[in-house]
């Protein structure tokens, strides 16, 4: 059972530090203000965190998230678990806190390709698009453009969007329609059993109703042998308003297994895409740039008022976007600042921590 919700040979090899007297291992598979829901070989069951594991992490970001890989201890006749272990994360995504703080939030870890869905009518914006593609660069997750409501917008609008995502990023592009039906059979055809993606993207895009319909659509296919009571792609919707624009639906994080077999993790919408990536994921995330920055006269150059620039070069020849470069350096101020907040934050904790030591000793505690 575990090998079909993704336990492959990368995390099988964790499998021997991870392990604990009287326990298993389970994936978590829901997480809402706290409460947690994992998969292991007996099911779907609620847990809690053991006491070491929720007082003595260095923040909220190490605690389990959707699509984590868990050191469980089942109790009360294994209706009922408690976790003890986090598994090494072969991916993640994260964002920063919304707000001004320098926080971090897990939204899902583990995942193989995120499907960054965006509406071909009202939510299309190509600068929210550059920072989930940063997201994803940091984090290691392949993405997939997914363009839904395609039905609302006339051919040649379409094909201006295509050109649009087309220049900010490389990745696969999927336009449909959960009305007409149309590209649905083309993003069905990219699931592939055990593999676990993510829908993310703003609320009213449409990402429940996908999800539903990808349920619905392979209903014919055979779910996994002994899955009959796990969670499954079942979500309530809301019509859209009169001028085609969606409302929030979904309100937490969630994995969910198609009949196919292959793994979903629904999000809520997220209004503030905050990002937590060093340089090295900015660049990652802004592929174009990135290797026009090789040809650039100095290596540490900043693309901003250095000599012998290349990417400037392009942006004045029209061979870049002014728009996706002026978006590049913003992503890029963030993250330094980010990164000197994080570094900041660890200091405090560091000091802080010394502070009570030194208490204690004093005390003779």
């Amino acid at each position: 059972m575990l090998q079909s919700w993704g336990f492959d040979p990368w995390f099988a090899a964790h499998a021997a530090e991870m392990a604990m007297e009287g326990c298993g291992f389970a994936r978590v598979c829901a997480v809402d203000r706290g409460a947690y829901r994992i998969l292991g070989e007996g099911g779907e069951v609620p847990a809690e965190l053991a006491g070491r594991l929720a007082y003595h992490t260095d923040g909220p970001a190490d605690l389990p998230c959707v699509g984590d890989w868990v050191t469980a201890q089942w109790h009360s006749d294994g209706t009922a678990a408690i976790i003890h272990r986090v598994f090494p994360r072969r991916t993640v995504l994260r964002r920063k806190t919304a707000g001004d703080g320098c926080g971090v939030q897990m939204i899902a870890a583990n995942i193989d390709t995120a499907f960054i869905v965006q509406s071909c009518h009202y939510d299309f914006n190509p600068g929210r698009l550059e920072r989930y593609l940063v997201m994803l660069a940091d984090g290691g997750v392949e993405p997939v453009v997914v363009l839904t409501k395609k039905d609302l917008v006339t051919p040649d609008d379409l094909a201006n969007l295509l050109a649009v995502v087309a220049a900010v990023t490389p990745a696969r592009v999927i336009a449909l329609s959960s009305v007409t039906g149309a590209g649905l059979n083309v993003l069905r055809q990219a699931l592939a059993p055990g593999r676990t993606y993510c829908l993310l993207g703003s609320s009213g895009v449409g990402k429940t109703t996908l999800l539903n319909q990808l349920a619905g659509g392979q209903a014919g296919a055979e779910a996994p042998s002994g899955h009959a009571h796990a969670t499954r792609a079942d979500r309530a919707t809301r019509a859209v308003s009169a001028t085609g624009e969606g409302t929030h639906t979904t309100t937490r994080r969630q994995l969910t297994m198609l009949d196919g077999g292959a793994l979903v993790v629904d999000t809520p919408g997220m209004r503030e895409v905050g990002t937590v990536a060093a340089a090295d994921g900015v660049d990652a995330g802004f592929a174009d740039i990135a290797l026009l920055a090789g040809e650039c006269r100095y290596a540490d150059c900043r693309h901003e008022h250095e000599a012998g620039c290349a990417v400037r070069a392009a942006v004045d020849r029209g061979e870049l976007s002014a728009t996706h470069y002026r978006n590049y350096l913003k992503l890029r101020k963030e993250a330094a600042f980010s990164e000197m907040s994080q570094l900041d934050r660890r200091r405090k904790d560091k000091a802080f921590g010394k502070m009570v030591k030194s208490v204690k000793k004093h005390k003779g505690y």
